[in-house]
C-alpha cells in the first residue's frame, strides 16, 4: 500500500482548502412506508444488480446488464467489486459509468437494487437518527443475497471479492463484520460520529485494505454543513483506520458529493485495486 499511502497522504497536506458559506439547516423529509426487505425483494436485489463483465470474464467484449439478463460467460473468474449504492439508487448515471470502467480494469462489478423493495421509503436529510438507523439496517441485510447470487457465477472469483459502498451506502460497508472480501471501498462517508448514525459502529478488519474517498468539502459529513452534529468531526475515515498501515485516505479538494468518476478518485482506486491484485 506504500505509494498510494504516499500519494494521498501528500493529498491530505492540502491546507488551503476552504470550506463553502454554511447553508442554513433544512427541513428533512421521509416518504415510503416499507423500511425492511421479505425474502422474495432480498432475492430480487441481487438478480436485479447492475452487473458489467470485463473481457477476460465474457472471453469477448465488455458486457453490461442486470444479473438477470446476461447471458453466460465464456471467459475466467475474476475479481469482483460488490458495490452499494446511495440513496438515490442505481439511476445515478455516475454508477454505471464507474461500473464500466472497473470492467476496463478487469475487475467485474455488481451493484444490487435496494429499490427492488417496493415502496421503499426514501428521505431528505436530515432526519431522525432512528429513521437513518432502521435504513442502514436495511442496506446492510442486502450484503448476503449479494455473496449468494455470486457463488453461482462462473464469472466470479470468491477469494477475490471487494465491497465498496458510496454515501447511504458506505455506512453498511464500514459496519460490516464478516470476512469475505480482502478489500473495502467507501465513498462518500467519513465514518465518524454525525447527524447520519447514533454510533460509526466501525468493523474493519484489523490489515486488510480500506480505501476512502471522500470531497474536502463534503455538503453533508464535512464541516462544511452546518447541521453536521460533530464539531470535533475530521470529514474523513482516517481517525478509524488509523492503525491499520494498508489503509489509505484521498480528501478531494472542492469535490462534490459523487465523486466516483472524478480523476482523483479514479486514480487512487485504480492504483488502489492494482496494488490488490499484485499481492494475488
Amino acid at each position: 500500500m506504500s505509494n498510494v499511502t504516499l500519494a494521498i497522504a501528500a493529498a491530505l497536506c492540502l491546507a488551503g482548502t476552504h470550506a463553502a458559506a454554511q447553508p442554513a439547516a433544512p427541513t428533512g423529509e421521509i416518504k415510503g412506508e416499507a423500511w425492511v426487505h421479505t425474502a422474495e425483494t432480498l432475492a430480487a436485489t441481487a438478480r436485479q444488480a447492475d452487473v458489467c463483465l470485463p473481457a477476460a470474464a465474457t472471453g469477448g467484449a465488455i458486457a453490461c446488464g442486470k444479473l438477470e439478463a446476461l447471458p453466460q460467460p465464456a471467459g475466467a473468474r475474476v475479481p469482483v467489486v460488490v458495490f452499494l449504492h446511495g440513496s438515490s439508487g442505481l439511476g445515478l448515471k455516475a454508477i454505471g459509468e464507474w461500473q464500466r470502467w472497473l470492467a476496463g480494469l478487469g475487475f467485474a462489478s455488481m451493484a444490487p437494487d435496494s429499490f427492488a423493495l417496493p415502496g421503499h421509503v426514501t428521505y431528505k436529510s436530515p432526519i431522525d437518527k432512528d429513521s437513518y438507523e432502521r435504513i442502514h439496517a436495511l442496506r446492510a441485510s442486502e450484503i448476503a443475497p449479494a455473496l449468494a447470487a455470486l457463488r453461482s457465477q462462473p464469472w466470479a472469483d470468491p477469494g477475490r471479492l471487494i465491497l465498496a459502498g458510496t454515501s447511504e451506502g458506505a455506512v453498511p460497508v464500514a459496519r460490516y463484520a464478516g470476512t469475505e472480501f480482502i478489500a473495502r471501498l467507501l465513498f462518500a462517508w467519513s465514518c465518524e460520529d454525525n447527524y447520519f448514525v447514533k454510533a460509526p459502529q466501525n468493523a474493519f478488519e484489523p490489515g486488510k485494505p480500506v480505501l476512502n474517498v471522500i470531497s474536502a468539502t463534503d455538503p453533508f459529513f464535512s464541516k462544511s454543513n452546518s447541521w453536521l452534529g460533530n464539531a470535533a468531526a475530521q470529514g474523513h475515515c482516517g481517525a478509524a483506520l488509523k492503525d491499520n498501515a494498508r489503509a489509505a485516505v484521498l480528501l478531494v479538494p472542492n469535490a462534490p458529493h459523487t465523486l466516483l468518476n472524478l480523476p482523483a478518485a479514479r486514480s487512487a482506486t485504480a492504483g488502489f485495486l492494482q496494488l490488490l491484485s499484485a499481492r494475488d
